[in-house]
């Protein structure tokens, strides 16, 4: 792999990581493209989904900074973990998104063999492409209201949703944020919850990545195109999820469906 090859995947690790088309789709097509054999570069995968990790932590630091303190108080009182159900936002947040992992979490675990197999398959990215443009197309009926937050059964189909996700070409952005849309929350909240639920799903997927890791050394030249495939996908998926909160103010999120759709018809018809 080249340091030209670790930019254009680098980019298109962060950007569809983030915007609604599918990074684990578009990283087996652009390897395919490139001649990069998927499975060979797993190292590689750890980097850029750190590089992914850190730019939502960039711009929701607060966020997080907010859901640990919040966390804290009730490891060190459980006593009270009911009142900070009640009465902490940020608790109830954190409780939130543990339950809307979960889904994916299991599936991870128990459909692993058949999921990797699913990445081996370019027909069946250009399907489920087809599919993730279908709901981001549905979206332009979702009526969501103002002052709606996510709820405990809406936390759980929204998980159920970014595990559907774990197939290539379902993309986590797409179907998590749209599921949101479909269940009535803020536009504004959709995208909040969305990115902060992408932050265990991608350190559990780079935890994965990491014990699959071989004990030889890596190769210095290599380094170089780990760092800069990471630098990449920081800097581009900054921008994605930036993108994200100004196409849902501007109730265009339906839009991308238009490109899932012709990228998933070229794939099918050329594969």
């Amino acid at each position: 792999m080249t340091l030209i090859d670790a930019i254009i995947l680098g980019v298109i690790q962060g950007l569809t990581e983030f915007l609604p088309v599918s990074s684990s789709g578009h990283l087996v097509l652009g390897q395919e493209v490139l001649g990069v054999l998927h499975g060979k570069n797993i190292t590689f995968e750890v980097f850029v989904h750190f590089g992914t990790l850190l730019s939502i932590i960039a711009i929701f630091y607060k966020d997080i900074a907010e859901v640990f303190r919040s966390l804290l108080k009730g490891i060190i009182k459980p006593s009270g973990i009911g009142l900070l159900l009640k009465n902490d936002s940020h608790f109830r947040l954190a409780v939130l998104i543990v339950l809307a992992t979960i889904p994916a979490g299991f599936v991870g675990i128990v459909g692993k063999s058949g999921i990797e197999q699913a990445f081996t398959n370019v027909t069946f990215v250009g399907v489920m492409l087809l599919i993730t443009g279908t709901v981001l197309f549905l979206t332009k009926f979702a009526k969501p209201q103002p002052d709606k937050e996510v709820g405990w059964l809406s936390a759980f189909i929204i998980g159920c949703a970014q595990a559907l996700a774990i197939l290539p070409g379902i993309s986590r952005a797409g179907m998590t944020i749209s599921s949101v849309l479909f269940l009535g929350v803020s536009r504004e909240q959709a995208a909040r919850f969305s990115f902060l639920l992408a932050i265990p799903a991608i350190f559990g997927a780079t935890l994965l990545e990491t014990f699959e890791l071989t004990t030889e050394p890596i190769d210095g030249s290599f380094i170089w195109v780990l760092i800069v495939g990471s630098i990449a996908a920081f800097i581009s998926g900054y921008i994605a999820i930036k993108t994200i909160f100004f196409v849902l103010k501007k109730d265009t999120f339906s839009y991308f469906s238009f490109y899932c759709l012709a990228v998933g018809l070229i794939v099918i018809i050329l594969s």
